[in-house]
């Protein structure tokens, strides 16, 4: 079975992931809840709570399913039963917005209302609607060690780059305006595929999965870099480049 899991793990590309995130998990229309049993998002696609957005650890916060939209979500997000047209109108563990949905009933704990923070963009639906996204590696600042991350900007916030943990995750953890910072390539080191965003003393070093990936990244960041949002203005400059 460990063999199994880790034959899974290594295949989970990059294509796979970018092409994915619609495909592999979609949504159910509101009308379906309940009626359909719904796909499950994996497990290993968040590190996150896809209601509350609170991060899951292996003792007080677990992950489960919600039976009636398929998100991964935590105990007390998940703390409530509802009967499933699919299941045989028999009750099943579903998330609070769902139970609400489904029985009609309210519950003490209203989160709604509440504004999204610049953070709190999903980033399923934020990569579907980007400029470029892909999985990148953020090393530390001696180089040698780093996090691995799902990166992505936005085509409605161009000037950012966000940070996920997860591609599936519902809220980036950090994010970087790009604005005014220089993109250096750097050499191949033992196979990585290194560039660099720099400016002042504030220094980036990010590793690409491919050589081909890294060149994608260096053009949009630098483009960001020096505000360049529109796609003509965009072919216009790349244009004069190539002359």
């Amino acid at each position: 079975q460990d063999a199994i899991d880790r034959k899974e793990k290594r295949s989970e590309t990059f294509k796979t992931a970018v092409h994915g995130l619609e495909t592999d998990t979609p949504a159910l229309k509101t009308e379906e809840l309940g009626r359909r049993a719904p796909q499950w998002v994996r497990d290993n696609l968040v590190t996150m709570c896809m209601r509350c957005k609170e991060p899951f650890n292996a003792i007080t916060r677990r992950r489960h399913h919600c039976r009636a939209c398929g998100y991964v979500v935590c105990a007390r997000c998940s703390d409530y039963k509802a009967e499933l047209q699919y299941d045989g109108n028999r009750p099943n563990r579903v998330c609070q917005e769902c139970y609400i949905f489904l029985t009609g009933h309210t519950v003490l704990e209203d989160r709604e209302g509440k504004q999204k923070g610049i953070l709190e963009k999903g980033a399923a639906e934020v990569s579907s609607k980007s400029l470029l996204c892909s999985s990148l590696q953020l090393l530390d600042k001696n180089g040698k060690g780093g996090t691995r991350g799902w990166f992505v900007i936005p085509q409605d916030d161009p000037l950012v780059l966000y940070i996920y943990a997860a591609p599936q995750d519902v809220r980036a953890h950090t994010s970087i305006p790009l604005l005014g910072y220089q993109v250096r390539d750097l050499p191949q080191s033992e196979s990585r595929h290194l560039f660099q965003l720099a400016q002042s003393r504030q220094v980036f070093t990010f590793v690409a999965d491919t050589e081909e990936l890294k060149q994608r990244w260096m053009r949009a960041m630098a483009r960001s870099a020096t505000g360049i949002t529109d796609p003509e203005e965009e072919e216009e400059d790349a244009g004069c480049c190539d002359e």
